[in-house]
């Protein structure tokens, strides 16, 4: 039997949706295969055993719990290690380079791509060299004539996910306004054209020996005006396999599987489109190498309709 680490929270913006993943690992591995520890990180990236197991929320760390002195060769003890970590520090290299450091196995993307994908800048330059199609964007900076900007446009921090730091400015004054915010979340900030009347199509990657399994296309349908925080982890949003034109899905699926390999990706993933209503144009948006695995995630919905369920999707990802 396989010794499984699995690791949670982190010092990131999205602590508590790592909360809310883990939750549905622990619900849904396969543990006649697997015989798993849970272990925290706090804000302070301190690491605890998890020794009672139960649902897991955001105030876990209130707990009285084992500390781990030293990680490494507590996380050398297991076969596996599933970092279940959202955000900075889980999906931006930092934890991906500790392992390879010490050569400890780990699901997910290396930490190569982990880099490059979870800076949005980054992620764009890549793929503007192999002609990937992207919504029309600016970078800011503090010497940028805001004059220039042409209205609506959506404001993102480059190194944030889950909508974190996200809004739409339909003026000057609304746009100094969440430029500030997103400040909070990172000094480098991207203006991309809003594409109003648009659909959110996505599509899951998971690696299986070697071989990628490309999802259908899924679409969000919730009551906002796009794609946030809310909807993603809050409410009851509705996940449907979407019915736009097969030549467009298929477009998405080729594009999906091009920019996983471009960009050096392994493991899993879910990529992120816009479709432009109004203009027949399909554009990348982004692309997550730990999406999210709550109960209401595009990810584990869109591979399990490929027919494969949520144990088998865990056991997959953990037999590498």
């Amino acid at each position: 039997m396989k010794k499984i680490l699995i690791l949670f929270g982190g010092n990131s913006y999205e602590h508590e949706i790592s909360c809310k993943s883990v939750n549905f690992i622990i619900d849904n591995i396969d543990t006649s295969k697997f015989n798993y520890k849970l272990v925290g990180i706090d804000y302070n990236n301190e690491w605890y055993e998890i020794n009672n197991i139960d649902k897991i929320n955001k105030n876990w760390g209130k707990n009285n719990l084992t500390k781990v002195d030293n990680i490494i060769e507590y996380c050398k003890d297991f076969d596996v290690v599933l970092p279940i970590i959202h955000g900075n520090t889980g999906e931006d290299g930092k934890l991906q380079s500790l392992f390879e450091l010490y050569d400890i196995k780990y699901v997910g993307c290396n930490s190569y791509s982990s880099i490059i994908c979870y800076d949005k800048l980054l992620t764009k330059i890549f793929l503007e060299k192999y002609s990937i199609p992207q919504v029309p964007y600016i970078i800011y900076n503090d010497n940028l004539n805001l004059d220039i900007v042409e209205y609506p446009v959506i404001i993102k921090p480059c190194k944030c996910g889950s909508s974190i730091g996200i809004n739409i400015a339909n003026n000057k004054k609304e746009l100094r306004k969440y430029l500030k915010i997103a400040k909070k979340y990172d000094k480098n900030i991207l203006i991309e054209k809003y594409i109003k009347n648009n659909r959110e199509l996505e599509c899951a990657i998971l690696e299986d020996n070697k071989k990628l399994i490309i999802s259908d296309v899924g679409e969000i349908i919730n009551n906002g005006n796009w794609y946030d925080y809310n909807a993603k982890y809050i409410s009851e949003s509705n996940t449907l396999i979407s019915n736009i034109d097969q030549n467009i899905k298929n477009d998405i699926k080729n594009y999906s599987k091009k920019i996983f390999n471009i960009l050096g990706c392994n493991s899993l993933s879910r990529v992120d489109f816009l479709y432009d209503l109004d203009n027949k144009k399909l554009y990348f948006n982004e692309i997550n190498t730990m999406p999210g695995f709550t109960k209401i995630s595009m990810y584990p919905k869109l591979i399990n309709n490929e027919g494969i369920c949520f144990k088998e999707i865990i056991t997959k990802l953990l037999n590498i």
